[in-house]
């Protein structure tokens, strides 16, 4: 079975993916992960994730081995994955690996933004997670000062409202949610509801096919 879970940033996609992952006894993949190390190591090379060269160089080295790095959940990489993402070379680069990856005899649970209408479109169930531009800018937010990071409310919602624009506006692989997907709104539920939902959705598709 494989399962596509996307939508926007701070939805709650990824930690609703690694539990349905645990749940039906599926490999798990954080497609996100990977953008992030591609604008990270461009960051780090002291180039501009925004550069198609220098971003397509760095998707072709990626090495699987660094998609466990900390530095990968911060602001700066998912600013610079947000750039990188929007280089058709780079998702290119990617999509192998990530349809590998989901090819698994066990089966795989992926989430990201373009995994039910590119990366996996025969996928058995797609989930598109949503919330309100607010409450996920909210929930990044509280994320940030949990880490002692310093942050300010406007600049986190303004910096999402940016991302999300980058995201939905690309010319390939917008993010958008598969004709047959299944939306879940997440702006009201904690992550015990939002994967109760979740699980119930599977289910009965399992036992719809």
């Amino acid at each position: 079975m494989i399962v596509a879970v996307d939508g926007p940033a701070a939805a709650g996609k990824g930690t609703l993916a690694k539990r349905l992952a645990e749940h039906f006894g599926l490999d798990y993949l954080d497609t996100g992960s990977l953008y992030r190390a591609v604008g990270m190591a461009v960051l780090r090379s002291g180039g501009d994730p925004s550069d198609a060269a220098a971003a397509e160089r760095a998707a072709r080295q990626l090495d699987p081995a660094g998609l466990c790095d900390p530095a990968l959940r911060g602001e700066q990489a998912g600013d610079a994955a947000s750039k990188v993402a929007a280089i058709p070379a780079v998702r290119t680069a990617l999509l192998d690996f990530q349809r590998s990856y989901a090819a698994r005899p066990s089966g795989a649970v992926l989430d990201g933004r373009d995994i039910g209408t590119v990366v996996c479109p025969q996928a058995d169930v797609k989930l598109f997670i949503t919330a309100s531009l607010e409450r996920r800018a909210e929930r990044r937010l509280k994320e940030l000062l949990d880490k002692g990071v310093s942050a300010i409310g406007e600049r986190v919602l303004q910096e999402m409202r940016d991302r999300d624009a980058r995201d939905s506006a690309r010319s390939v692989a917008p993010l958008v949610p598969a004709a047959d997907a299944v939306l879940l709104d997440t702006s009201e539920l904690d992550a015990d509801a939002a994967f109760a939902a979740a699980v119930r959705i599977i289910s009965q598709r399992r036992r719809a096919d």
